[in-house]
């Protein structure tokens, strides 16, 4: 199992998730809103096992990927950045959790919106040049898939025009030269990612996420360094099942219980 999940006696519209086999906790909402679960963890993977500089997880929601960098890269600091407030609520509830202490003295949440610019972002608490890397998983819905009733998720998932590019041009600011971006998201999205990366972030690394070996990819694994001038890669994809069956790969299950980093 990837996660397990409890009610919380005090309210049955949250749960508590167990993380990377019960390392880390995160305070979810049941019922509506975004709930994180292998994307999340595929993400904070992008980061490698010895990073031990500051990450800043943008659209963070409750914080899974930025907790999990934090679990499994034990000298990393890092910064839960979230517009709404009903998430960065969860947030900081989850870095309040007794199962997370451990790290929790080397996260914040910053509640700021991700698309801000110039002085409105450094007071926001997104300074230029102040993170050695940056990761997220921005909305990946079309505007005319099918809607959710939901205004929460709905913010979460939606991608409005131009949303990649404010984006990644936010990780450029913040990211130091040298330092990294990952991102996940659909195959669709290729196209506006890579055109909002050029110029910002070169040695670009594309990992395709597959379900099984026989099917087409279903989300993209992007990293990069800032004002690198080096080419694209293309490696092999990441397998989440075996061809037949529900159980998840070897490699799979170490990258969702944060045993071991994408590359």
């Amino acid at each position: 199992m990837i996660e397990s999940r409890s009610k919380l006696a005090a309210d049955a519209s949250h749960t508590k998730d167990a993380f990377h086999r019960g390392r880390f906790y995160l305070l979810q909402p049941a019922a509506k809103g975004h709930r994180s679960g292998v994307d999340a963890m595929i993400l904070a993977s992008v980061v490698p096992n010895d990073f031990a500089g500051r990450v800043a997880d943008l659209g963070a929601g409750a914080g899974a990927a930025g907790l999990a960098v934090l679990s499994r890269c034990t000298g990393s600091t890092a910064a839960l950045i979230e517009r709404s407030d009903f998430m960065a609520a969860f947030a900081r509830n989850s870095l309040a959790l007794a199962e997370n202490s451990a790290f929790s003295a080397r996260a914040e949440v910053i509640q700021a919106d991700v698309t801000l610019t110039g002085k409105a972002r450094v007071a926001a608490g997104l300074g230029d040049n102040c993170f050695d890397f940056a990761i997220m998983n921005p909305p990946f819905n079309q505007p005319t898939d099918r809607s959710t009733p939901d205004p929460v998720k709905a913010e979460a998932h939606v991608m409005t025009k131009g949303m990649m590019e404010q984006w990644i041009r936010t990780a450029a600011a913040i990211v130091k030269p040298g330092g990294s971006i990952g991102i996940i998201a659909r195959p669709a999205s290729i196209t506006d990612l890579l055109d909002a990366l050029e110029g910002r972030f070169g040695g670009l690394i594309i990992v395709p996420v597959q379900p099984r070996p026989q099917d087409a990819a279903i989300r993209i694994v992007i990293k990069g360094i800032r004002g690198s001038r080096a080419g694209l890669s293309l490696y092999p994809a990441v397998v989440l099942h075996h061809k037949t069956g529900n159980e998840f790969t070897e490699r799979a299950i170490a990258i969702n219980n944060g045993l071991k980093s994408l590359f």
